[in-house]
């Protein structure tokens, strides 16, 4: 896996939204921390559009580009 950049002002700043999302110990299958994440967002009372958005920037690529937008929107423990 990658590192995060460590210019990445959006990591400085913390995740997007005050949600945090247990991954840890879990599946680490990608429809997993989809699903998790998303349901973590709904339970926030996040508007539906931005999480369509999350899903959306969250599979625009690779596993690592997953994890990494996901560390982004949520936090992860």
């Amino acid at each position: 896996m990658t590192d995060l950049p460590t210019d990445d002002p959006v990591n400085e700043a913390g995740p997007k939204y005050p949600v945090t999302v247990q991954l840890t110990g879990q599946d680490g299958n990608a429809f997993f921390i989809l699903g998790r994440v998303q349901a973590g967002l709904r339970r926030a009372g996040v508007p539906e559009d931005e999480v369509n958005a999350y899903y959306a920037e969250a599979t625009a690529g690779d596993y690592g580009h997953l994890l990494r937008t996901t560390m982004r929107w949520v936090e992860v423990i």
